[in-house]
This record gives structure tokens, C-alpha cells and sequence, in this order.
């Protein structure tokens, strides 16, 4: 049997059948039908949302783009010293600026470098300092993009403003300070708006690029110093310039402030404190009315240059000022603390008197220290000293002598075998009656920074040092003599010897008298305000009184006394650093505090060196204060005589 050949075998294949052309082409326009259905659908309902669900949103950004509202600011309140000369001005400059929302996507770079080519800043500043504020809520506020330029830069940019849409040239109004240093830490700045801030006070009206009060009276007084912006309602084309006026308000008048403050007086207590300052880093001299509470003049050295510090900031001058140890941004007056040293003696011997732990016959001698016997330890005894061996002293000698034996004794106690033969005020009451005085919490000046300083407690030391640091009987004596842990302010202090001489009264100090508006009016005064009223009898208060008087007869205060009238006054010498191997500090800080007339009180005054002895230092400083101030009030008063 043959087999067939393969040539003649037959072959069978797996046909596929090929779609026909006409049906590929159907099948292609289908799917070209469904997506042009739904791109229309899509179209569709985009359409609907900005029309219908979206319409408000949108119709009022083409409102926008067509009409711009321009808020329109007054020119800031002026200040004014107690006697009507004034304290600042307003000064108009020229910034170069864009308004993000005028600036088109496809012309950006253009306007960019324009602005570049013009302003001299750098191109990639510019830009981005647009683009930021195109992505922000409000792209229609200008945008400062050079502050301060000259009258050409302004000219050439207000030329080529149709070639660079969304350019503005802006004309500010700027705060500049004649006074400058002398002044400085009461009227404080104004500065540009950061985002915090304008996060904040966005809702009250203010813009991106606003300017505000920063430090001083103001910042206190801003919402007075502002006044209330008005508008203008534009009609703007497409490259943002203005076309018509659609409808406007004006804003209202800006407050001025009239200070307690006299320039004059402020300007010589300046130059007398700086004189004194040698080795000091620190000085602090305030005059303060005792019978309202207004400040006439308060300096503290060093100072700073507040023209620096005002929009636009003077870079170059900020890192000497960053940088000074002695820290001239701060008001060592309200802002910094110190222990008072004898000062004190004021508040300890007052609570004394009320207490019936003393009277004005009390007598102790002060033989140069007292031995405290350690009651955890009995062989061990510590000794607490006096500046002197004052020898037997009543009230009133140990208050002018300022023997800290004779105020150990009303503070702590004496004791003798493990009993209190002499039986003191105890930390509990000395403690009330220094809260009394308003110390240990801000006194409420109108001003911003103020420290509270300490008031110690045994809970407190507890706290701070831990389980062990038990409250000792040589605590309460440093308390009583105003040393240790109790540490107060100047603006503090002042007002307690104004406590005295007023009668009990303590005051909240105050730098602002009236805000009067535009027409010369006052709308509001700044009336005395009592923060506490002593729980001391006027009785009590006389003894202090005299006290004071004699302390500035014949004791350590008679360096503060003045030629021309009888004064009240108290030194202090607060010792402080890393004491000595025999039990001395080498370093202190001078303070004087005193009210005059005695009979008759009218001003209270308060002198800080940070180095140096009450008596030597800063008494001489009070006495030419005082000289200063009642000769200049007997010349006006001879001036006045027919």
C-alpha cells in the first residue's frame, strides 16, 4: 500500500473573520458620539454650577473685576505733651506697589521685570511676593513692593503704569518722631501689619499692607490713633487703572492723645539721670503726680532711636540695638525688676505701725547685727547685719537712720533661747501689706511690657527650690529690709511713697490725660483711678511721714534734699551677685525715692541706678529734679504777678 503524496493531502485552516470596514467606521463614530456627550454633559453641568448653585460667587467677582472697593484711611492721630507741644508727624511717602489681581498670567514675567528694571529690587522677590498674594484671600490689596522711593522712581513708575498692568504707585502716610530717644519708650512706633496681626484685626478693617501701633502709647491707643477708614467705590479697566468714582465715604477723623508728660521736665530729668549713669548699664528716673497719678516724666537709659524702628525699618541700625547688653528696647521702668532694698522699709514699717507691732516710741538698738540661731541646727547661729552700730533708735530714727536691725525686729521677730521676745509682723501679714501696696502685680500703667515682680511665699520657695527649701526666720528679715527673693519695679516703687503722701490712696499711674478728637474736643479723660486703699490709719501714715521727712533731714536720704522746698524720702541700696568671704555683696543697686512739698504733696519721684549706693548715687539725681522742677514752677509763678 502506497501512501499519497503530501502535495496531494488536503489542508484545513481556522478561518477568522475580518470586521468589514463599514462596521470599524460605525464603531468608532459611536464611541466619538459618547464622548462628545459627555464632554457636553460635563460642559453642561459646570455651566450649572457657576450659573445657578454658584452664581452669588461669581457674579460678585466680575462685580469685582469691573468695581473695587479703595479703603481710605485718616491721617493718624497726633500727640501732644501736657502743655500742647507736639510730640509727633505724619510724613507722606512714595512705595512702589502691584495689585495681584491685576496682574495678567500671561504678562507676569513682563510686569515682573518691569518693576524689577524700575525698583532696582530683585526680580525673584518681586515675583514672589505677587504670586503669594494672587493665591491669598484678598489678591486686590497692593502689594509694597519697595517702600520709600524718591520722586523720579515714582514718575517713571506712574509713566509706564499702561505698560505694566496691575502697577501702582502708593502714597503713604509715615510716623516720625522729632523727640526720638527721649521719647521713645512712651510714644513706642508704628510699624507695617505682620500676618499675624493682620490675622487678627482683619475683621476690624485693616489691610495687608496697614500700619499699626507696635509698642507705647501707640499700640495702647491704636483704635483712637486710627480713627475709623472710609472708602471709594471705583470703576476700574483691564489693567486695573481707575476710570470713575462710583460712590465714596469718608473716613472718620482720627483721636489725638494729650500727655500727662511735660517735654521739658522730661527732657532735663533725661540729662541729669545720664550724667549719673557711669558705671551703670541701667537708669530709671520717673515723676509721677501723687495726686492723680500722671506721669510727668519718665526716663529710661539706654534708649533707642524709635525713627528706626518705624516703617520703613532702618536695617542697618537694628542688630546694635538687638545685641546691647543693656537692653535699650526695653523700659527698665515698668519692664524690669530688681529687689528695693531700704525703700522697702516704707511698707515694712507702715504694716508695723497698723499691726501694733510698733509705735513711733519703739526702741531698739541696732548694735551692727543681730545673731539668728539656726532652729534646725541649735550650734549653729547666723549673723544678719547693719550698715552701722546705730546704737538705741525709735521709729523715727530707725526709719531715717535705715537700720536693718531695727526692721529685723518689726518683720521677723527677735527671739532668745528659742523664744520671740520681741514679736514681729511674721511673713504672712508682711506679705498682705506688700500686696497692698499693689506689689506683686502690674500696676495698670498705660503701657505695654510691664512686669509684676515677686511677692515671696513659703509655698513659692517650695515650689521653686524644692521640698527642702523650707521658709526661714533669716528670710522674713531680708524681706522686711526689701532684699532676698522680693523684687518690684520703678513705676511700682513710686507709687507707694505716692500712697503715703496722698493719704492711702494707690493710684494706677497713667501717660495719657484726654484723647480729643479732630475739633479740639476731649471725648474721653483718663480720670484717677484708686487701684486699693490702704487698710493704714491716717495716723499711721503721718508717723510715716515724718519718718520720711527726717530720713531727709539728717539721715543717708539727706543727699536728695532740696534748696527750695522740705522733702520726704527714703535711699535704698540692693545688694546683690555671689556675697563675699565675709558675708558682704560687692555689687548693689542705688535707688531714691521721695514726694514733695512734705506739707503739701504734689510730686513723688523715683531714681534706679543699676550699680551704685542710694545715698551717694542716686540722690544727688532726685535733688536736681526736684530743684529743677520747683524753680521752674517759681519763675512761672513770679511771671504771673502784676
Amino acid at each position: 500500500m502506497h501512501l499519497l503524496p503530501s502535495s496531494n493531502r488536503r489542508r484545513w485552516r481556522s478561518r477568522v473573520q475580518e470586521p468589514r470596514p463599514q462596521e470599524v467606521a460605525r464603531q468608532r463614530f459611536i464611541l466619538l458620539k459618547l464622548l462628545i456627550v459627555g464632554l457636553f454633559a460635563v460642559l453642561v453641568i459646570q455651566l450649572g454650577r457657576m450659573q445657578i448653585v454658584d452664581h452669588d460667587e461669581y457674579d460678585a467677582r466680575a462685580e469685582t473685576n469691573r468695581l473695587r472697593t479703595v479703603p481710605v484711611l485718616p491721617a493718624r492721630g497726633l500727640i501732644y505733651d501736657r502743655y500742647g507741644t507736639q510730640l509727633v508727624e505724619n510724613s507722606p511717602i512714595y512705595s512702589a506697589a502691584a495689585v495681584p489681581a491685576d496682574v495678567p498670567d500671561d504678562r507676569f514675567l513682563e510686569v515682573v521685570a518691569g518693576l524689577a528694571e524700575i525698583t532696582g529690587e530683585p526680580p525673584l522677590d518681586i515675583a514672589l511676593a505677587i504670586g503669594v498674594a494672587q493665591e491669598s484671600d484678598d489678591p486686590f490689596t497692593p502689594v509694597v513692593l519697595k517702600q520709600n522711593i524718591d520722586e523720579a522712581t515714582a514718575f517713571l513708575l506712574r509713566e509706564r503704569q499702561p505698560q505694566l498692568p496691575g502697577a501702582h504707585v502708593l502714597v503713604e502716610s509715615v510716623r516720625s518722631y522729632p523727640q526720638a530717644e527721649l521719647l521713645a519708650h512712651l510714644l513706642g512706633y508704628v510699624g507695617r501689619i505682620d500676618a499675624e496681626e493682620f490675622a487678627q484685626l482683619r475683621d476690624d478693617g485693616y489691610q495687608l499692607n496697614d500700619r499699626l501701633g507696635k509698642a507705647g502709647v501707640e499700640l495702647i491707643y491704636e483704635a483712637a490713633l486710627r480713627g475709623s477708614p472710609g472708602y471709594r467705590q471705583v470703576e476700574i479697566d483691564a489693567a486695573g487703572e481707575e476710570i470713575n468714582t462710583i460712590a465714596e465715604r469718608e473716613p472718620r477723623p482720627a483721636a489725638s492723645l494729650a500727655l500727662s508728660l511735660d517735654l521739658d521736665l522730661q527732657r532735663r530729668v533725661e540729662e541729669i539721670l545720664r550724667a549719673a549713669m557711669t558705671d551703670s548699664r541701667n537708669g530709671v528716673a520717673i515723676v509721677m503726680d501723687v495726686n492723680d497719678g500722671g506721669i510727668r516724666a519718665m526716663v529710661s537709659l539706654p534708649s533707642y532711636n524709635n525713627n528706626y524702628l518705624t516703617d520703613p525699618v532702618d536695617e542697618d541700625a537694628l542688630p546694635a540695638l538687638y545685641d546691647d547688653p543693656a537692653k535699650p528696647l526695653v523700659n527698665h521702668a515698668i519692664a524690669e525688676v530688681h529687689p528695693p532694698g531700704s525703700t522697702f522699709k516704707q511698707v515694712t514699717g507702715s504694716a508695723a505701725l497698723q499691726e501694733g507691732v510698733a509705735t513711733a516710741d519703739t526702741l531698739i538698738t541696732s548694735t551692727g547685727s543681730i545673731a539668728v540661731e539656726d532652729k534646725y541646727n541649735p550650734n549653729r547661729t547666723w549673723i544678719m547685719r547693719d550698715w552701722a552700730a546705730l546704737g538705741t533708735l525709735d521709729f523715727y530714727h530707725g526709719l531715717a537712720m535705715s537700720s536693718d536691725v531695727y526692721f529685723y525686729y518689726l518683720s521677723g521677730g527677735y527671739y532668745q533661747g528659742g523664744d520671740e521676745v520681741f514679736h514681729g509682723l511674721g511673713l504672712d501679714r508682711l506679705a498682705a501689706y506688700t500686696r497692698e501696696y499693689g506689689f506683686g502685680a502690674p500696676t495698670g500703667i498705660d503701657l505695654p511690657g510691664e512686669a509684676a515682680g515677686l511677692v515671696p511665699s513659703e509655698e513659692w520657695k517650695i515650689d521653686t527650690f524644692g521640698e527642702t527649701a523650707v521658709w526661714t526666720l533669716g528670710d522674713t528679715y531680708n524681706f522686711g529690709i526689701g532684699q532676698g527673693f522680693l523684687t518690684v519695679t520703678p513705676i511700682q516703687l513710686v507709687r507707694v511713697i505716692a500712697a503715703i503722701a496722698n493719704g492711702g490712696d494707690v493710684l494706677v499711674p497713667h501717660v495719657v490725660d484726654s484723647i480729643v478728637n479732630a475739633d479740639g474736643q476731649v471725648i474721653q479723660s483718663i480720670d484717677r483711678q484708686v487701684a486699693n486703699k490702704l487698710s493704714i490709719s491716717d495716723g499711721n501714715l503721718a508717723i510715716m511721714r515724718e519718718a520720711l521727712r527726717q530720713a531727709a533731714d539728717y539721715g543717708p536720704a539727706n543727699t536728695g534734699a532740696s534748696n527750695l522746698v522740705t522733702i520726704a524720702a527714703k535711699t535704698g541700696t540692693a545688694e546683690f551677685g555671689q556675697p563675699l568671704a565675709d558675708g558682704t555683696y560687692p555689687n548693689s543697686h542705688a535707688w531714691y525715692t521721695a514726694y514733695a512739698p512734705y506739707d503739701d504733696p504734689e510730686i513723688a519721684v523715683v531714681v534706679f541706678l543699676e550699680q551704685g549706693v542710694g545715698s551717694t548715687h542716686a540722690g544727688p539725681v532726685a535733688r536736681q529734679i526736684f530743684d529743677y522742677y520747683f524753680d521752674r514752677q517759681r519763675v512761672v509763678e513770679r511771671a504771673a504777678l502784676p
